[in-house]
């Protein structure tokens, strides 16, 4: 199990695009799809993060957000801790 983990749904653009930066970036993830039948895994997730929308990105348990913050992080070369963590894992 990867330490970064990336709730995603069909079909979206910054899920799509965060996946992709995480790839470029060497870091390993799980992709957890979620589906209109997932109302409850759904909901649940929601009161977890606070986020009603994905991609909803974690390190560990902790939130790193969506795609706009992933992002932000990248700009800040933040992705290189994540990187070694998701490598120790």
């Amino acid at each position: 199990m990867a330490y970064v983990k990336v709730y995603t749904k069909d079909p979206c653009r910054y899920c799509v695009a965060a996946k992709e930066l995480l790839r470029e970036r060497g870091i390993d993830f799980d992709e957890i799809k979620m589906t209109a039948n997932d109302a409850e895994a759904f909901a649940a997730l929601t009161r977890k993060s606070g986020m009603k929308t994905v991609p909803q990105i974690f390190a560990g348990e902790k939130l790193i957000g969506g795609y706009t913050e992933l992002a932000k992080l990248n700009e800040q070369d933040g992705l290189a801790a994540l990187k070694l963590q998701s490598k120790s894992v």
